[in-house]
């Protein structure tokens, strides 16, 4: 297999987000996959009431939605899954794990479907087929003589309410809380920032908000690759006159221009929709100083109009009645002077006072955000900001307004919602107890940091995934590798090939899986399953292609095969009967959690989903003060306590049209104009003037830390591109051998990859 390395391409890039662009990709990713025929028609019912929920991003499914309420993002990820690609045992007998190594992720996971439960055989060095039962007894085995408080079991958010239930059960019957999810790794800041600032870990707003808001600010995030179908909503709100205001440090072509696909005029005469109506370039990490910007801006328009006895722009009535902690807040607001703000938030006092202006004359507005406010050093303090700004208006609990954060994958908050959280205190143990009859574990688990930290200890026994690709998410990537080698055991629930096979533990199995759009029968019937959008919003999901082997397990039936192998048996837990029938897991569900699930069963194919309750969403405020709570920033810098010097480039981490995560679907770009290859830097022409850079020349990174540890990613080629001057911009995950793993935000422990501060040395180094 070839590199990627010699292939690279630039070209202009200036097309809208969706058109015949989207089009394109999506034609040629159903062909590439030898999926045409079947999937053009599975796509119709991605995201329908009656059909499935998509597999790649959780923004919401609208009750009445498009013909073709899929975007190219989630074409892609269909034809990923329901690939005709498939890998059996012969596969590995003509390659051993060794040469495997050196495979992209785009080589290892376009190879297709797993379709066998495998075991690493050490003396060949290569995975070796073996039956399901013998699978989970020797995986069984093995956990019951391990050491159960250390035993690890991640999650990725692409598994359903039923199977996360299952598997948060299966831990803590075990014995522990590990349960590490990729919340840890993107939006825990959400869920702790607005938890202690409005009382629920999620955001306020659902769609039919995008309908009566007159303003909506958008910071750090890409909508155009991560969420493409909430366009609709931003074109909508475009067409009314609603302006957007962007703050985001790369110029996204989603966030500047949009043609929608489904439009024959605007497909027939290339109309595009402008998105933003201002766009601020900010510096990466700069969000706290550009949010304290405005909320600055805001209070001097507050006083003039106080002085000029005119009508206030802060809701003094919502303030007094709904909120703390705004007389300390307005004093740092205050103490906070106009040159730290544009000196750490890269923008002009007069950009951010234009920002404020439109902010202070609209009625109904909406925050929207993604992971480049959570990955940071500071990520709990920026998304505490946005509901700062928002509450000096009231624009919590009212339509048309509140705060929006963008979830990534499916069902990753709907996994919270249902027990997935180290965090005991999150988790309803005392029913748990009532409900199964077993004492559950009242001591913190680990998160993914923690995890990871466990592991370079050399102490965890084994690592349990479901789902994901833990080891090329995370940071610390040559330590991860090196420790993850020691690991007794590791097991991976997937669907598909990547390198969390290829490097692997001592003893190694891959338990693959039916994906989530493919038919699941069972003794009771034909099954279907549930998910949570990122508006709370929670929907049914029926399988309907053909799975790509007989071979083949649902999550439901890998986790409750795992719980008989490892667990005595429990006369409260009939997990045969489960799997027979998902009906009898959401029945339990709803007991254990009935505030949220009554009527689960019925209310599941509600078109558009039905909403779990969001107290803050009607001002009803479960914090410890009773009311919404503002906070004081610690500071403005947005990256506090690396070492940056002389010579320091900001590095923060993107992803491209090409991929999903550690998902790549291709090697290009078109977005940003880069093709046949990831290994790219994005720079800035002023910076590569001032370190002798052409386009096409290649650089090494490494990480400006002290610690001791060599942290570098070589071979990067440049690439000219529209970046505050010194920052740079590379792709994850290729760059996550930068982050150090204590390189994570205050709090919630998310990787800071957003805010890295590098050294660029000219030529590929060794």
């Amino acid at each position: 297999m070839s590199s990627d390395s010699d292939n690279l391409r630039i070209k202009p890039a200036s097309m809208p987000a969706g058109g015949w662009g989207s089009v394109g990709e999506v034609a040629h990713i159903l062909f590439e996959q030898r999926a045409a025929l079947k999937d053009s028609g599975l796509l119709l019912k991605q995201n329908k009431s009656d059909g499935f929920a998509c597999v790649s991003c959780a923004w919401a499914k609208p009750a009445n939605p498009h013909p073709f309420e899929f975007c190219e993002s989630g074409a892609k990820a269909t034809a990923w899954e329901t690939t005709s690609k498939t890998i059996g045992a012969d596969f590995f007998e003509r390659y051993t794990v060794t040469q495997l190594e050196a495979w992209s992720d785009h080589q290892l996971e376009d190879q297709g479907r797993l379709t066998t439960p495998l075991r690493w055989d050490a003396a060949s060095d290569k995975y070796r087929a073996l039956s399901w039962d013998t699978a989970f007894a020797e995986i069984g085995a093995a956990l019951r003589g391990a050491k159960r408080e250390q035993v690890v079991f991640y999650s990725s958010g692409r598994a359903s309410l039923e199977t996360s239930y299952m598997y948060g059960l299966l831990a803590r019957m075990y014995g522990n809380n590990n349960l590490p999810d990729s919340s840890n790794m993107c939006h825990e800041s959400t869920s702790v920032a607005l938890q202690k600032t409005i009382g629920d870990g999620v955001g306020t707003v659902v769609l039919g908000d995008f309908e009566q808001t007159d303003c909506i600010f958008f910071f750090g995030q890409n909508v155009g690759v991560n969420s493409p179908r909430m366009l609709h909503q931003l074109q909508a709100a475009r067409k009314r006159g609603v302006p957007i205001i962007t703050f985001n440090p790369l110029r996204e072509r989603g966030l500047v221009s949009f043609t929608n696909p489904q439009s024959p005029g605007e497909m027939l005469t290339g109309q595009e929709t402008a998105i933003s109506t201002q766009y601020h370039q900010v510096r990466p990490g700069g969000d706290t100083a550009a949010l304290m910007g405005l909320c600055k801006a805001i209070l001097a328009l507050d006083d003039a109009a106080l002085d000029g006895g005119a009508a206030r722009v802060l809701d003094t009535a919502f303030l007094a009645g709904h909120t703390h902690g705004l007389d300390d807040f307005l004093a740092s607001v205050r103490t906070c002077g106009w040159p730290d703000i544009e000196r750490e938030s890269g923008l002009k006092r007069a950009s951010l006072e234009s920002a404020a202006w439109v902010y202070a004359r609209a009625k109904a507005v909406m925050a929207v955000y993604g992971m480049g406010l959570t990955q940071h050093r500071n990520g709990v303090q920026n998304v505490a900001m946005i509901v700062n700004l928002l509450l000096l208006r009231g624009n919590i609990g009212k339509p048309g307004a509140g705060v929006c954060p963008v979830r990534g994958h499916s069902n990753v908050q709907g996994q919270r919602t249902v027990g997935i959280t180290e965090k005991p205190e999150l988790a309803p143990l005392d029913k748990l107890k009532e409900q199964y009859g077993f004492e559950p574990p009242r001591t913190k688990g680990m998160n993914t940091v923690e995890a990871c930290e466990a592991i370079l200890a050399r102490e965890v026994p084994a690592f349990i995934a479901l789902g994901g690709n833990f080891l090329r998410a995370v940071p610390e990537t040559a330590l991860m590798e090196a420790a993850w080698r020691e690991l007794p055991l590791t097991v991976q629930i997937s669907t598909k090939l990547n390198r969390n096979h290829i490097i692997h533990g001592k003893a190694s199995y891959i338990l693959p899986c039916l994906g989530r759009i493919e038919v699941d029968r069972q003794l009771g019937g034909e099954q279907a399953v549930t998910v949570e959008d990122s508006t709370a919003c929670i929907h049914g999901s029926r399988g309907m292609a053909e799975p790509a082997s007989h071979d083949l397990r649902s999550e439901p039936a890998i986790v409750a095969g795992l719980a008989r192998a490892t667990l005595n048996p429990n006369p409260r837990v009939d997990w045969d009967a489960w799997v027979a029938d998902y009906g009898t897991i959401r029945a339990a569900i709803e007991e254990t959690y009935p505030d949220i699930f009554q009527d689960f069963n019925a209310r599941m194919w509600t078109p558009g989903g039905f909403r779990k309750p969001v107290g803050a969403a009607e001002r009803q405020w479960k914090t410890d003060s009773g009311k919404a709570n503002f906070t004081v920033p610690e500071g403005l810098p947005g990256d506090p306590d690396t070492k940056a010097g002389l010579g320091t480039m900001r590095l923060f981490t993107v992803r491209s049209d090409g991929q999903f995560n550690t998902t790549i679907y291709s090697f290009d770009d078109r977005f940003r104009g880069v093709y046949g290859s990831r290994r790219v830097v994005f720079m800035g022409r002023a910076d590569m003037a001032k370190r002798a850079l052409a386009q096409g020349d290649l650089v090494t990174l490494r990480c400006a830390s002290d610690d001791g540890v060599e942290r570098k990613v070589a071979g990067l080629a440049v690439v000219p591109y529209d970046i505050p001057e010194g920052t740079i911009a590379g792709y994850f995950p290729e760059c996550n051998p930068l982050i150090p793993l204590w390189h994570h935000a205050k709090e919630s422990k998310v990787p800071a990859a957003k805010a890295i501060d590098v050294l660029v040395e000219k030529g590929s180094t060794p």
